[in-house]
């Protein structure tokens, strides 16, 4: 694609609208000052002196610096009134536009500008020549005759800025044209001194010609100073553009702006009419393809050169210098005339050896200018700095994205998606939400510890790929954390976003087969919206958070954000610091419930249960402290408090004759302590109490993760005499020919189940299967949740052995269970030695 014109610009074939005129207006000011004039012409002799004189003052442009503005300078004025002075008014009109000409045709300018440029001559002279015939006439060397030639020689130049200023205004605008003329003072200025210059030397030779040698002299001092002084301020010039643009280079590395600040300065400092830089794609970096042109304002997407060009530099690894000399590639020569680039310079950009890119000018400004050999090492210096920065930037674009990006799973990380939600509340939109989704994957640490945390690693990878792919196209899906995915974006209602919640759960759970192994993974889902859940990102993240801790309580579900989440979140919080205290203090007491054969209705225990009155809160439930020891490390004080308390008040009922069987619960994580089953041993050695005595309740979930981790444990508390029961069976996902492998001697069905066997033939199904294959696996059993005469009959029928629950008794203190002893016991059960039987059931 080629590079196309500037808006509003016109091609230069409308010069003509110009030089058309100027043409005519020469004819007409030659053809007046012909019929005014006896001898128009004449001077041969000396016209083909000056036309050489004026042809080889037109070669050279002297560039001068002022005040910061660079001057372009000929000096064709002298000759000029030398010209008006020494010979006819139409031989001068002839001479200098033949100089023109001669001028052009060595810069080889085209054919619009080559005709534009003469008539400018034609029509400037010929003025000249016209205005010289109507002052009076030249007699002399004196003041009236200078002010005569520099009228006439100024007119040249008055003619040349106003066709200029006249050519612009018609191709590019009338603010170019204006500019033109706002440039004119300077191009008076120095048409002036030359003029004057002119007169000076036309005093000399009028005096005598033998002043020729020492202007000869004078002539060639000038020249020798002038190359001195061009290649010094040329040298300091290159030297400040290198600085500033090194320095803007370095400076814009950071902020995105490293093309702009470098394309525009490396077009200025080499005086091309395009700068071009190519950065091929690499990695997660798509191309970069932007071009700085003069006319334009901002960057172009497209190059001039054809794109073969910069593939060979970047193969070959070397400059690429094509001028206007042949270029041997003839397709890579057609292409660059079918894109009019008359010369181009194409530099590597190298990061060590590796070619990452190019850096390019084309087109020398002047139609008879082109790039030197003093150019390339100018630029290859340059697309070295340009490396660097472009190098420096793209490692520190690199390292922003890992730092904001998650290593594992390629997704944003807490921080990027914070500042994701912080814009997105920022920008509110009328009739819109921005929700968050928080998917918090189920047992993954047992995937980590049972199969490596290869696999688990796996299992986060998919569940990133399947959100990133089942989530619409405008939500940003990041990790948030360990097992934690967040999905947001902009929704139109709370219920818009518990739908979609709920639909990429069903995506996650499909099952993820890895080899030979097929995983079920199942999410907690929280969801929390703005404005309805908080006002800025970090509110917002907070209370996502607690929705998917409470949605982890009812397994696969789907937790709306509500104010009591947090409430609890907070007093939880708070009870930490009491928890240790109470702990210190003996503020916590221990409970027990009977459990009583259903058959013949005998005591055959009691179940010892935590209990905590907070003296500010009040009641606070086992969940609570119990999650609050875990989690602040007093688990292990709490339970061996409670194990204490059991073994102590189990040896004190043994002091009255009577043998009291316990049950204490255990937390899954105590399963872990490879230091438990000794101290288990200790205290009972400590309080005399056999360990068959002693029952210890893991909840399913506990002893049935998925994994091999708690069974050295049970093994060795087995092995103590202790028993072993699986606590709320039936409300996770294993079976029982699980059981089977675990050294267990009781299963307690979850009281859900018992009570809903009166009324739902499915939880009677249920509770019949498990009492029916433990029974076959050698396995007690215990109902919990026994609340009425009709749930005993239905348990007593299926065969259940043992219950527990309000219709026998509730969790009772010490006291009030010595008291209901008392109450509810068939005296003459215990005078024959026999298991306590109840004589009433309250």
């Amino acid at each position: 694609m080629s590079a196309q014109p500037p808006k509003g610009s016109r091609s230069n074939d409308h010069a003509w609208l110009i030089t058309a005129p100027l043409v005519l207006f020469a004819v007409v000011c030659s053809t007046i000052t012909g019929l005014a004039n006896d001898q128009p012409f004449g001077g041969w002799s000396l016209a083909v002196l000056l036309l050489l004189a004026m042809v080889a003052a037109g070669l050279p442009v002297l560039n001068f610096t002022v005040r910061r503005q660079s001057l372009g300078v000929t000096l064709t004025e002298i000759p000029l009134v030398l010209a008006f002075y020494l010979t006819r008014p139409l031989t001068v009109v002839i001479i200098y536009t033949a100089a023109a000409v001669l001028t052009h045709l060595w810069h080889r300018m085209g054919t619009t500008k080559l005709w534009f440029n003469v008539a400018r001559a034609a029509a400037g002279s010929s003025l000249a020549v016209l205005v010289l015939q109507a002052l009076p006439p030249v007699e002399g060397i004196g003041p009236r005759a200078w002010l005569t030639l520099f009228t006439a020689a100024i007119m040249v130049n008055l003619v040349s800025i106003t066709s200029v200023a006249g050519v612009y205004t018609l191709l590019q605008g009338w603010q170019t044209g204006r500019d033109a003329f706002r440039k004119s003072p300077s191009a008076l200025l120095s048409a002036s001194i030359n003029i004057v210059a002119g007169l000076i030397i036309l005093i000399l030779i009028t005096s005598t010609w033998w002043s020729l040698l020492l202007l000869g002299a004078l002539i060639t001092a000038l020249t020798l100073v002038y190359r001195a002084y061009t290649q010094f301020f040329r040298q300091h010039r290159t030297l400040a553009d290198m600085y500033e643009l090194s320095r803007a280079v370095s400076g814009s590395g950071q902020d995105g702006t490293l093309a702009d600040a470098l394309l525009g300065r490396v077009r200025a400092l080499l005086q091309a009419e395009y700068a071009t830089l190519w950065l091929p794609a690499q990695g997660r970096h798509p191309e970069v393809l932007l071009t700085s042109r003069i006319a334009d304002s901002g960057l172009l997407d497209v190059a001039p050169t054809p794109p073969a060009l910069r593939e060979r530099v970047r193969q070959e690894g070397h400059t690429l210098v094509l001028g206007r000399g042949p270029v041997p590639d003839a397709e890579l020569r057609t292409a660059l005339s079918e894109q009019r680039v008359k010369d181009v310079i194409a530099v590597p950009l190298r990061s060590g050896s590796v070619v990452i890119g190019t850096l390019e000018v084309a087109n020398r400004l002047g139609a008879s200018n082109s790039f030197g050999r003093t150019d390339v090492p100018l630029l290859e210096t340059v697309a070295a700095h340009a490396a660097v920065a472009l190098e420096n930037s793209r490692l520190v674009d690199r390292l922003r994205h890992d730092a904001e990006h998650d290593a594992l799973t390629k997704l944003p990380n807490r921080r990027r998606i914070t500042a994701a939600v912080a814009e997105a509340v920022r920008i509110a939109a009328p009739g819109e939400v921005v929700a968050l989704l928080l998917f918090d994957v189920d047992r993954l640490r047992q995937v980590n510890e049972s199969l490596g945390h290869a696999a688990g690693d796996k299992v986060l990878v998919e569940v990133a790929e399947r959100l990133r792919a089942s989530a619409p196209s405008s939500a940003l899906v990041g990790r948030a954390g360990g097992d934690e995915f967040l999905v947001t974006l902009r929704l139109e209602s709370t219920e818009a976003a518990l739908e979609l919640a709920g639909q990429l759960r069903e995506q996650i759970r499909d099952e993820m087969v890895f080899d030979a192994l097929t995983l079920d993974v199942d999410t907690a889902v929280g969801v929390a919206v703005h404005p309805d859940h908080g006002s800025d990102a970090v509110t917002l993240l907070q209370r996502v958070d607690l929705a998917a801790t409470a949605a982890k309580s009812v397994p696969g579900s789907v937790q709306l954000y509500n104010p009591v989440l947090e409430s609890r979140s907070l007093r939880l919080l708070g009870l930490a610091a009491d928890l240790r205290r109470a702990l210190d203090d003996g503020e916590l007491e221990v409970y027990f419930q009977p459990k009583v054969t259903l058959r013949d209705r005998r005591l055959v225990g009691v179940e010892c249960l935590a209990r905590w009155e907070h003296p500010a809160h009040g009641t606070v439930v086992p969940n609570d402290f119990v999650a609050v020891a875990e989690h602040t490390g007093q688990l292990g004080r709490l339970t061996e408090f409670v194990l204490r308390e059991s073994l102590r008040r189990s040896r004190d009922w043994s002091h009255g004759g009577q043998a009291l069987a316990i049950s204490v619960n255990l937390a899954a994580r105590t399963l872990t302590d490879q230091h438990f089953p000794a101290l288990v041993r200790d205290l009972l050695d400590e309080y005399g109490v056999p360990p068959q005595r002693l029952t210890l309740e893991v909840t399913e979930a506990g002893v049935l993760d998925g994994t091999e981790r708690p069974i050295p444990t049970l093994k060795r508390l087995r092995d103590l005499g202790v028993r072993l029961s699986v606590d709320d069976f039936g409300t996770g996902n294993s079976s029982l020919a699980q059981l089977r492998r675990l050294p267990v001697h009781e299963v307690k069905v979850d009281r859900s189940f018992v009570q809903g066997m009166a009324t739902d033939p499915g939880d009677l199904a249920i509770v019949n299967a498990v009492v029916t294959l433990s029974q076959q696996f050698g396995l007690a059993v215990v109902a919990e949740g026994v609340e009425s005469e009709l749930t005993l009959e239905l348990l007593q029928d299926i065969g259940c052995e043992i219950g527990q629950g309000f219709l026998f008794s509730r969790p009772l203190p010490y006291e009030r269970l010595e008291a209901w002893f008392g109450a509810q016991v068939d005296p003459e059960t215990i005078a024959a030695g026999e298991l306590p039987r109840l004589r009433v059931v309250p």
